[in-house]
């Protein structure tokens, strides 16, 4: 049995794993799904950086004294998993980058992405009226979820937070994480749209991990946390017990 802490993405909160949470909990399983600093509904968002999302994770594992983690990061998760992994490195079994960025020394989430995108979140943070940012329905139904119904779409947009643009626009020291190379696998979903394919897909994030670490392959789009949580579950448990070394497997149930 594993302990899993869940990290979600962008405009996201601890409650989008819930589905996931429930059928890895009834396998037996740990799992905790922080909420981090910025994305709670009553939370303030101006001044959130980048770097209180790194300390608040820090401090969600050292508190619980948690042990023997496996750290999944979704998507924008990355950046604060990739953050953290150095301060709690004696913690962590295994890191999980599932369809997530692995940001480098430097990069911010705007700079990883295609042009198009750093213009539309400038835009909604400049919109806003404490410097955020909110994916509109189309791309979230087009991108993100187009595996699931419009009604579906529907219900889940308005559940998205507004997430500080600092957090999107800062960049990291991650020389540590780099020097330490921990266990990590990355796990990438097959229909995920979030990311063109091309220059800027998912798929190169992958090589930037260290040495051995494989790359698998799970079925779904960027929310199959929401759209087909059992497939993900599946795939986190494998994540979580595959060989590390140079290999692609299938996720697939």
């Amino acid at each position: 049995m594993f302990t899993f802490v869940l990290v979600h993405g962008a405009c996201h909160g601890g409650w989008s794993w819930r589905p996931v949470a429930e059928i890895l909990r009834e396998q037996g399983h740990t799992v905790y799904t922080p909420t981090l600093p910025g994305l709670g509904t009553e939370d303030e968002r101006a001044e959130v950086r980048l770097s209180d999302s790194v300390a608040a994770l820090v401090d969600y594992v050292c508190d619980r004294d948690l042990h023997d983690i496996v750290l999944v990061g979704h998507s924008w998760g990355g950046f604060p998993v990739s953050g953290a992994a150095a301060a709690i490195a004696d913690r962590i079994e295994r890191l999980v980058y599932w369809s997530a960025f692995v940001p480098l020394t430097g990069e911010s989430l705007i700079d990883l992405c295609p042009p198009a995108y750093g213009d539309m979140f400038r835009a909604s943070a400049q919109s806003s009226r404490d410097n955020s940012v909110m994916f509109p329905f189309e791309v979230v139904a087009a991108a993100f979820m187009q595996d699931v119904s419009a009604e579906v779409q529907r219900v889940i947009h308005p559940l998205l937070e507004r997430q500080p643009f600092h957090t999107m626009n800062d960049s990291l020291d991650l020389e540590d994480w780099a020097r330490l190379a921990l266990p990590s696998v990355y796990l990438l979903a097959d229909d995920d749209l979030a990311l063109p394919p091309g220059e800027y897909g998912w798929e190169r994030f992958a090589a930037r991990l260290p040495e051995g670490s494989p790359m698998l392959r799970t079925p779904g789009s960027h929310e199959a946390q929401l759209s087909s949580p059992a497939t993900l579950a599946a795939s986190f448990v494998e994540a979580a017990t595959v060989p590390l070394q140079p290999k692609v497997s299938s996720a697939r149930r």
